[in-house]
């Protein structure tokens, strides 16, 4: 069976969408068939749509023709009489193509005495929809009752609209359920009689009447709305914990000055459909599967079902008729669910900001399974800390919560166990709560040892570790500053530097990585972490990283105070420099009187085969930075070594002794801990086995990339490796549509050739950045498979979303590697389908 509907915007955003489509649909056809006076002429429909086949899970058939006519509600309504003739028009088209019975959308449904007259006209079956509108919208407020554990029986509801055919439908269902209702309708109270001669007498009691939406906000948060003017609801006014159904279009809710978490609004009425049903090959993941509306759904069904029957039309829609219609829906393999707000799926974490207003005081607010602890947590996470990033979580499927860590394992609340290649992004090379670190924190607190004491006392164990470092460092590096982070250390490195010498030019690496303090951002090589915070520190230049031409370039101009560098680049994807290069690196430094900063935060402490990466080329530094693993990654600390000559010209007076300083830095209980750390990366030798078991790794790895040229390479030292991948989706969105262009009725180059220069570069810059993502997303599906299927956890580079880092901590055994070895063969071969 086929159907027809006639649509129409709800919006003028959606009336120009649908002037888009008859532009572009006109100017195609003129392309394919040439000018024809024709072609040119008014239309009382918009094509939109047409569906050739689908399937519902019953095997049951149908197409359809979906057709917009391009007026809004408002000029609808200021000429009514005129719009009933068009829709009859339309409807009389609709058949001539072949309709059998045919749906009226929103206000088309509306003019012309709610469909009936229209009906009584144009002799073929037409629905409104607003049967399976108001089932929807039911059912959608039930399903947030249930997810918020509020019982319909004696929850009071307002329903806006009321005596509209969809909103009185709603409200006698909900009346079945036990609920109490506030009726919010229009006009005074003269009317009461009649507004209550819609319900039973047996329900008067649970009803008031009210022409007052100001009597609902402060009382109520629960309110199903289907108005026929629409923007009747102040989202501002709800109370924290409101849910709103909002089943009219356009809708009842207000436009809102600023997003609230604490209120849910629906997109009532929407039916979607499951897995089961077909909209034919063609149409692929592009049918309109999803969040249809009622009103089309329901023409939908009908023809489904082959049912030419005007089902929904008049003011009193029989409840049987409703209940009926979401049941064959239901049938078909349709439903309402997900539900969506703003268009946007609506999950489980929606409501966890409306929960605490709905919570009774004999529930407990403790989630009680281990997936509501979890789904608790990214709540709070995306509430309090970072919405999107907590998107990014859900959406690459990063959203587990751990519960516990011991070596290289991870277990979550599920007590699912993980390898962790990332530890911290190198925090962790002595593994997670390694028991001799753990023991010495324990023993520190119990001790009842003072941690903050700095300037008005000596700090016994920060001086111990002071005096640790400088003997494990190379050199003279006897002077130690204590911060709190990497980038804090940086930070201090930089301003030793600046206080040391006179004027000139700190130079940094390009596609190194510093921080992200204004400071450490300034000698960051990455563009894309600095734009939103320029202006930085001046006076700071860039040089290729591994060329030692561009620095001796840059040095011998006479005004470098200091040089910046990593000895292999870690977030920049683990770039080993050729042989030799660090040690040239000092001599030029030495030559032309520039000071060497060396950011060991990533490579020191044993990650690259040696205590620090300096080692092995013998070099000593002007300034050491250590961080990340110096306690262990169990307390935040950061190290900037330099020796007393340097220490003292840049704070070498009374006047300057104190001029940078940190209230945590320098903490007893973070030195303590860090001194556990420091003997166990001694007496376990962990850089050795970093450089045995790294080795072993990376000659794997490097065999296993041989196989795929999606692959570019395999690089690092010790256990700090990087995997970066080269997946090149370029041209294919070009190659797209010039496989589809000869297929299509119209000229699309010809199209592309007439867009003025400036669309055309839009353009072309759009397709690159969309080619450029997939690329990102071939990697991260990388890392999602290696977590979901074989539980190994790794991630990308804070440079590249191309590189994938392989940083697991230094106690990493043989057999560890070896699982990550299989793990990783395995992920290969199944992203092999396109070798490159």
């Amino acid at each position: 069976m086929k159907f027809g509907f006639i649509a129409h915007p709800t919006s003028v955003g959606l009336k120009r969408h649908a002037k888009l489509i008859d532009l572009t649909e006109r100017s195609f056809r003129e392309q394919d068939r040439g000018f024809s006076p024709e072609l040119w002429q008014w239309r009382n429909l918009v094509p939109f749509f047409a569906l050739d086949e689908v399937v519902s899970s019953t095997g049951a058939r149908c197409s359809g023709i979906v057709d917009y006519m391009p007026l809004t509600a408002e000029e609808m309504l200021a000429d009514p009489r005129t719009v009933a003739r068009r829709v009859e028009a339309g409807i009389e088209d609709l058949k001539a193509r072949g309709a059998e019975i045919v749906g009226l959308g929103g206000f088309t449904g509306i003019v012309g005495n709610r469909g009936i007259h229209t009906a009584e006209k144009v002799k073929i079956p037409v629905t409104t929809g607003n049967s399976l509108t108001a089932y929807a919208a039911y059912q959608n407020l039930l399903q947030a009752m249930e997810k918020l554990d509020v019982s319909p029986v004696d929850t009071e509801v307002a329903v806006v609209g009321y005596p509209g055919s969809i909103a009185l439908a709603i409200a006698l269902l909900l009346l079945e359920q036990g609920c109490r209702l506030t009726l919010v309708h229009r006009g005074g109270d003269e009317k009461r009689e009649q507004l209550l001669g819609y319900i039973p007498q047996a329900f008067h009691s649970a009803i008031r009447l009210s022409n007052r939406m100001e009597d609902c906000y402060e009382n109520l948060r629960f309110y199903v709305a289907a108005t026929s003017t629409g923007g009747v609801i102040d989202p501002a006014r709800l109370r924290p914990g409101s849910v709103v159904v909002d089943a009219a279009l356009p809708r009842d809710v207000m436009p809102a000055h600023t997003v609230r978490s604490d209120i849910l609004l629906i997109d009532g009425g929407l039916i979607s459909a499951g897995p089961e049903v077909s909209f034919g090959d063609a149409a692929g993941n592009f049918a309109p599967k999803m969040f249809m509306n009622g009103c089309l759904a329901e023409t939908l069904i009908l023809s489904l079902e082959g049912r030419r029957d005007s089902y929904s039309l008049g003011r009193v829609l029989p409840l049987e008729k409703v209940l009926e219609i979401g049941e064959l829906a239901q049938r078909h393999g349709f439903t309402t669910h997900p539900m969506a707000s703003a268009g946007e799926r609506i999950g489980d974490e929606h409501y966890r900001d409306l929960q605490p207003h709905h919570r009774s005081s004999s529930q407990g607010a403790t989630a009680s399974s281990h997936g509501e602890q979890r789904e608790a947590s990214l709540a709070r996470f995306r509430r309090h800390i970072n919405p999107l990033l907590a998107d990014f979580y859900q959406f690459n499927h990063c959203e587990r919560v751990f519960q516990s860590g011991s070596g290289c394992t991870l277990t979550d609340l599920d007590g699912t166990r993980y390898l962790d290649f990332v530890a911290g992004y190198g925090c962790l090379n002595t593994g997670h709560n390694h028991p001799k670190i753990t023991a010495a924190i324990r023993e520190y607190l119990a001790a009842e040892h003072p941690t903050f004491v700095q300037y008005v006392s000596v700090p016994y164990h920060t001086a111990l570790l002071a005096e640790r470092l400088s003997q494990l460092a190379p050199g003279d590096l006897s002077r130690v500053f204590f911060s709190n982070s990497g980038t804090e250390a940086v930070e201090a490195a930089i301003k030793l530097a600046l206080a040391a010498t006179d004027s000139g030019r700190l130079l940094y690496c390009e596609n190194g990585y510093h921080g992200k303090t204004l400071g450490a951002l300034s000698v960051t090589g990455r563009q894309r972490h600095r734009n939103a915070f320029e202006p930085l520190l001046p006076q700071c230049s860039e040089i290729p990283f591994g060329c030692l031409e561009s620095l001796e370039a840059e040095l011998r101009k006479g005004d470098v105070r200091a040089l910046v560098i990593e000895p292999i680049q870690g977030e920049g994807g683990a770039i080993v420099p050729a042989d030799g290069y660090l040690g040239e690196v000092r001599r030029l430094c030495t030559h032309y009187g520039a000071l060497l900063i060396l950011d060991e935060v990533q490579t020191g402490l044993g990650r690259t085969g040696k205590l620090f990466c300096c080692e092995w080329e013998n070099v000593v530094p002007d300034i050491l930075v250590l961080s990340k693993s110096l306690s262990g990654g169990a307390i935040p600390i950061g190290a900037t070594l330099c020796s007393p000559t340097l220490w003292d010209t840049a704070y070498g007076s009374i006047d300057r002794c104190i001029l940078h300083t940190s209230t945590f830095g320098g903490g007893n209980l973070a030195a303590a801990t860090a001194l556990a750390t420091l003997d166990v990366i001694e007496e376990e030798n962990l850089a050795e086995n970093a450089r045995l078991v790294g080795a072993r790794l990376l000659d794997a790895l490097r065999e296993i990339a041989a196989q795929y040229p999606f692959i570019r390479a395999v690089r690092g030292r010790g256990l700090m490796l990087a995997i970066e991948f080269c997946q090149s989706f370029e041209g294919s969105i070009e190659s797209t549509v010039q496989e589809l262009a000869h297929r299509l009725p119209w000229n699309p180059h010809s199209s592309y050739r007439m867009l003025p220069d400036s669309a055309k570069r839009h353009l072309d810059k759009a397709i690159a950045e969309l080619e450029s993502s997939m690329q990102d997303m071939f990697v991260l599906r990388f890392v999602s498979k290696l977590s979901q299927e074989h539980g190994i956890l790794t991630f990308l580079t804070a440079n590249s979303n191309r590189i994938m880092r392989i940083q697991p901590p230094l106690v990493l055994t043989e057999a560890e590697a070896s699982q990550f070895i299989l793990a990783f063969d395995s992920v290969c071969r199944d992203m092999s389908t396109f070798l490159d």
